[in-house]
């Protein structure tokens, strides 16, 4: 087996903010996948190690709402060490009043409180979940945590890990300027310049991870000019970022819609930082909106 596949566990209380921490999962680059059954874990690390397969990072949800899977997990997690697969258990959690005020706000159902009760199904969770608790790798308490918080504790968590190369993570983001600049982003540039995918009928409908529109993006002398002045412009910024104590960046990358161009640069720029050794996070905030 792989070694080089990791897994990332991610587990908790209902309520706890599950959905919110594998969202950061997915921004850090990890193949996700909520509440997967148990017995399919072992099964997902052979896919990742079939010939052809890029998938290294999965991150999964998986909680109660198994039902009778669930009580399989810890089972299956001793079939994944067998398979020499690395992994971590994020158990997610809160006191009680904030679950029952979080489960009235969004008028959900817990998933154990049959009756209705829902400070009677908190309570048989946090039983159900007490061994698991036991050997999570990190636990954290969401009580008092914004969802970006949340995102962040597991951020520094998970490069932590990877002993925070490089002393900075970076952000790189691609977007849509006919959505709107980011709010957060430290660097914009506009790559607006380049020539538009979009009005060509065979990858129009396609977005820059496709590797036709990464061809007709990169492979252009003005692509190449610009890439290489800018990969030589982060590179003399970011250890000067790094000295000066900064801890995170981001670098916003933006076209008309976010969909071809800012893409395909944003994923180049984020392979070159990766070769660096430097913590990188690639979102593409407007991809999924194209028509």
């Amino acid at each position: 087996m792989n070694q080089n596949i990791e897994f990332a566990i991610i587990t908790g209380l209902s309520g706890a903010g599950k959905s919110e921490a594998i969202k950061c999962f997915e921004d850090m680059g990890f193949f996700c996948i909520d509440n997967l059954p148990p017995s399919l874990i072992p099964k997902m690390a052979e896919l990742c190690t079939l010939p052809g397969s890029k998938v290294r990072q999965v991150a999964m949800v998986c909680d109660v709402r198994g039902r009778e899977f669930f009580d399989a997990l810890l089972g299956e997690l001793q079939k994944l060490k067998a398979q020499e697969v690395k992994y971590t258990i994020l158990f997610l959690e809160a006191s009680d009043e904030v679950l029952i005020k979080r489960f009235k706000e969004t008028r959900r159902r817990h998933p154990l409180a049959e009756e209705g009760a829902i400070v009677d199904g908190i309570h048989q969770e946090r039983h159900i979940m007490e061994q698991l608790r036991g050997q999570a790798n990190l636990v954290i308490d969401t009580s008092n945590l914004a969802p970006f918080e949340l995102k962040d504790k597991i951020r520094t968590a998970v490069l932590k890990k990877d002993k925070q190369k490089k002393g900075i993570m970076i952000t790189v983001m691609s977007f849509g300027y006919k959505y709107g600049m980011p709010l957060d982003a430290d660097l914009v540039i506009d790559v607006r310049f380049l020539p538009n995918p979009h009005y060509i009928e065979s990858l129009r409908h396609f977005d820059g991870t496709n590797e036709n529109v990464c061809e007709f993006v990169l492979d252009r002398a003005e692509s190449q000019t610009f890439l290489r002045k800018f990969k030589s412009l982060l590179a003399f910024l970011l250890p000067r970022y790094v000295s000066e104590g900064k801890t995170h960046l981001t670098v916003a990358i933006g076209c008309t819609g976010g969909t071809h161009r800012s893409v395909a640069i944003a994923e180049e720029i984020a392979k070159f930082l990766r070769d660096k050794e430097y913590n990188v996070v690639l979102r593409h905030r407007d991809v999924k909106r194209k028509k």
